[in-house]
Parts: structure tokens; sequence; C-alpha cells
């Protein structure tokens, strides 16, 4: 399961060697995705001395999975912000987007990487769909936005009407990264991947960050500024794991016969469906998405993700795929992100999170809010994006709800799995049994089975299996495993325990 844009790409190694001591940077980021590149390179720019650990690789994230639309209108989302927040934040969060989608057209110009413009949609299914897709046409109206009503476009999908903004972008997420970890060398940054971050600790104004490498070496790495952008914060300070939803989408790409339909589309009623093409070496491909769910909670995601294909090839005869993969993305408890210091008033440790799938510009906006106020300077909009404002009261009624799911599904996977078993899971298969006190995970992907412990090591959910991934998935807060118990993504910051 490899994403289109990573499919076939070289990895240049840019892991440490020879790291004896304890390395220190003014600015240590962590996650090598868009928004932790991008505050890299403004904050090398200005003359700081930047550390960015990946716990896996550049664009190990949601960024190397993405469809990868540079956006201002995001389907709905608009309108959710102007219902829950009016028009003044509204406002300021466009014009957060307006810049960070402003600075990656800059930096791609000024660095020769492709870019597709074109319009894009927010368009309705059928009838049910069209009062959604009307209020969003009305926000981004009132917003500002000089978008357009249309009735009919050229696509062979179901289209019901929908809202037009003409002249966006969208291009290949991972040209864009290799050129940032290009310009952060270059003005003297240093990146280290599989390097995952463990604890931090503080002593006086020092950041001590505990770093495991994949070698399962442990150094110690010292800041005096900490950026964390790992799509959630992977420290439990500040209570983001409990502000977000996690959310899982799928994409697939296809060969297409004749021509693949131009622009970005995106459907207002579910299931949802997202459409753009991509140039490729061989001519252009479909990109469809779609299928998304919340982290853990889905009981059959593979269903999800073959009705998704069905869809694309009853509405694209002949097509044939040839990439499938995934993305994990964070909703927002108030529709906004959560974007500055981790803690109010503690600016030495700052976060990033709640892009709610919109993070190719979103990431670039937090990215130049991040740095701005690290170096001394504020954006105007950056109201915004505040990870701590009254502005979060509208949402108070959304984390309560979500919470609440986290409880039930806390108390569900202790006490569902009753029976033990010692026999093998079949092919593809993930099954959790056994009493309480002797939980086990079986697992068989590719002919090997795994038996690992089913107790998520950051808040101890049980996990479930995603059988459209082969991955272990904790319904509590989104955290990610491989069949043998690796981490694939956070809150957590360990593996699974593997069993004797």
């Amino acid at each position: 399961m490899t994403s289109l844009w990573l499919a076939d790409r070289a990895r240049t190694p840019t892991s440490r060697h020879s790291i004896s001591g304890e390395p220190s940077a003014d600015v240590v980021v962590v996650g090598a995705g868009i928004t932790g590149l991008i505050a890299a390179v403004l904050l090398a720019r200005a003359g700081k001395d930047v550390l960015v650990l990946e716990s896996r690789f550049v664009g190990a994230g949601a960024t190397g999975n993405t469809t990868a639309k540079l956006s201002l209108l995001q389907g709905s989302k608009l309108s959710k912000v102007g219902g829950k927040h009016g028009p003044d934040l509204t406002a300021k969060y466009l014009e957060g987007n307006r810049e960070g989608q402003a600075w990656v057209l800059r930096h791609c110009e000024s660095r020769g990487i492709d870019v597709q413009r074109e319009d894009a949609f927010t368009y309705a299914q059928s009838a049910d769909g069209v009062e959604t897709a009307r209020r969003e046409f009305d926000a981004a109206r009132s917003a500002g936005l000089g978008v357009d009503w249309v009735d009919e476009a050229d696509v062979p999908f179901p289209f019901s009407g929908g809202v037009r903004l003409r002249d966006q972008a969208q291009l290949d997420p991972m040209a864009l990264l290799d050129s940032l970890v290009v310009e952060l060398l270059e003005h003297g940054g240093r990146i280290w991947e599989d390097s995952r971050v463990q604890r931090v600790s503080r002593l006086g104004r020092v950041l001590r960050l505990r770093v495991r490498g994949a070698d399962t070496d442990e150094i110690t790495v010292r800041t005096t500024q900490l950026v964390l952008a790992t799509g959630v914060p992977i420290l439990d300070r500040g209570g983001f794991f409990a502000r977000v939803e996690a959310q899982r989408s799928y994409c697939m790409a296809f060969d297409v016969p004749g021509d693949v339909t131009r622009g970005m589309y995106i459907s207002t009623d579910s299931p949802t469906r997202s459409v753009r093409y991509a140039p490729t070496d061989h001519g252009d491909v479909l990109i469809v998405g779609g299928a998304g769910h919340p982290v853990g909670r889905e009981k059959s995601p593979a269903a999800a993700v073959e009705e998704l294909a069905k869809w694309a090839t009853l509405h694209y005869p002949g097509a044939t795929r040839t990439h499938y993969w995934s993305a994990q993305d964070y909703s927002p408890a108030d529709g906004l992100p959560y974007v500055g210091p981790i803690l109010p008033g503690f600016d030495s440790i700052c976060v990033a999170t709640g892009f709610d799938k919109w993070g190719m510009s979103n990431g670039p906006a937090a990215a130049l809010a991040l740095s701005s106020r690290i170096l001394g300077g504020r954006m105007d909009w950056a109201d915004a994006f505040a990870s701590w404002s009254p502005h979060e009261l509208s949402g108070l009624a959304t984390a309560a709800h979500a919470n609440l799911e986290v409880g039930f599904n806390l108390a569900k996977g202790w006490v569902t799995p009753v029976a033990a078993s010692s026999d093998p899971a079949p092919e593809g298969c993930g099954v959790v049994s056994g009493p309480p006190w002797h939980l086990q995970a079986r697992s068989t992907v590719g002919g090997v089975e795994h038996v690992v412990s089913p107790v998520c090591p950051h808040l101890g959910g049980i996990v479930n299996w995603n059988d459209a991934d082969d991955a272990w998935e904790c319904p509590l807060h989104g955290s990610r495993f491989a069949p043998d118990g690796t981490l694939l993504e956070g809150p957590a910051t360990r593996d699974l325990t593997r069993s004797v």
C-alpha cells in the first residue's frame, strides 16, 4: 500500500551519523511533513540552527498520502466554520489559507515544481446534497471568495449542482517536500529520519528530548524551542488528543481509457467522493478518494474501499487501479486548527494540529504563524488558528460527545474479547481474544502470523483490526500499528508489546 506520490521514489538518506554527546539546536521540529518542513525552512532562513526529527521518513504521514489539492474552496468547510464562529473568524481562517497557498505557489515557481492550475468544485451528488452546497456557496461569497454556482459539469458521475472556484492548484506533494529538504540543507539545517521522539523533559529553559533511532540506539537532544508538527501532538500536555478526532480516508489511482476528468471535485453528501487527476510519465491518471471513517471504529473499512473502487469503475469504464493508499487527518472539536503553544503561555513548545483534511494550505499557514511567533512577529489572521482561545467554547459539545465515544470504546475493548484462542488468524485478518488479564492480538499477513498485546501504550485502549490497511488501530485517539506491533503514527510513542 504505497501512494502514487511515494511509489518508485528513491529515498535520500538524511539520518544522523556518528553522533556523540548531546546534540543541540536552536529549534527542533518534530515531523517532516508540509508543516514541519516549511516551518523549518522559514526559521533556517532567519538564521536559526534547525534540526528536524522524523520518526519514519520524509512524507511518511499525511503529506505523502494526501490528494494534494491546494484549494481555498474546501468542501463545506467555510459554512461549518461560519456557523460556529461567525464572519470575522471565517475571514481570518480564509486569509491564513490564502497566505499558505500563496507561499507554496511562490516556492514551487522559484524551484521549478510543476503545479496544475484547475477549478475546484464542491458539489452535490444528488438533490440531498444541494442545500449543503448552497450554504457553502453563500459562506464563500460572504467571505470574499469569487465563487460561482454551476448546475452542470463535464463529469461522468452524478452532479446535481455545485460551487466552483476558479484557478486553484494541485501538485505532487513529494516534489514539494523534496525541494524543502534541499532548501533546509542549503541554509545549514539538519534532518534526521528514523528518529522517534519518545519523551521530553525540561530543566530551566532547556528542553531535553529522548530520541530513539531505528537501530534502537537512544540519544538526548537539547533545545530551547520545540515545534510538534506530527499530525496530533505526541505529548499529552494540552490534551489535544481529546480535542481532535482521528479520521482515516482512502485513495486510489486509476489508468483511464480516453480523457481524464479535469478539475478538482469533492462531494457534500455521503458517501464522500473526491476526484482529481495527476500527470505522470505515462500520462494522466485519475485519483479517487473517500470511504472515510473514525480510526479504529469501522467494522470493515475494506467494504467501503471496495465500494469506492466500484464507483470509479462504474463511472470510468475500463479504469484499471494502479495504486491504493490511505491517510490520517484530525478533525478539531471547534472546526478551527490548533496552532501555537502547547499550554497557555508555554511558548517553548508549540503544536500544529486539526487541519481537518485540508493540510495543503492549513499546514503552510500553520508554519507561517509558528515561525512568525517564534521570531517575534504576528500574523493578523492568527486568531483563527490559535491553540488556546475563547472560540473553543463553541466546540465543547462536540468534544464532550467525542470523549463519551472514547469512554465507550475503552470499556467495549476490554470486555468484548472473552474467548481465548491459539488458532492463527485467517490471511488478512486480525483478531483480539482472551480474558482481560491475558488479551492477545493475532494477525496473519503475507502468510506470516504475528501475536502482540492489543493494549495501546498511549492510554490503554484495545486496538481493532483495519482490514483495508492490514493494521491495528486504537479507537480512542487514533494510534496505528503494523501487524507486528510497530508504531505507525501517534499519539502513542511506543510499539505494541510483542507476545512471547
